[in-house]
């Protein structure tokens, strides 16, 4: 069974970040705030130290860095990113994360056109 979103389609609704994001040591937390028919928004907290291994995604994928600090590799070429950094992601491009700091993210996937 998958998880409900925070967020309905239905529903407008306010919703502070900050008090969603989760934390818990030595993991990352996911909780999909919206799910559509053509694309989810997810929202991550990473404790230092964390990763995610080099993957792929089918989906576009715009992440938007809320709080502390990240490494993003794209395709093997690191990129330090921190707080208020947005990053754009075409389907296919091989990625990976480490939390260089403890920090949080907005991903939004969308199925290409």
């Amino acid at each position: 069974m998958s998880e409900q979103p925070l967020l309905s389609l239905d529903l407008e609704t306010i919703i502070s970040l900050a008090r969603e994001t989760q934390f818990a040591p030595n993991g990352i937390v996911s909780r999909t705030l919206l799910r559509a028919p053509n694309g989810r928004v997810v929202l991550f907290g990473f404790a230092e130290g964390q990763e995610l291994t080099e993957h792929t995604s089918t989906q576009q994928a715009l992440i938007q860095i809320l709080s502390g600090e990240c490494e993003f590799s794209l395709s093997g070429k690191p990129h330090p990113m921190k707080a208020g950094d947005l990053l754009y992601m075409p389907p296919h491009l091989p990625h990976a994360v480490k939390a260089t700091k403890q920090f949080s993210m907005l991903l939004t996937l969308m199925k290409p056109a």
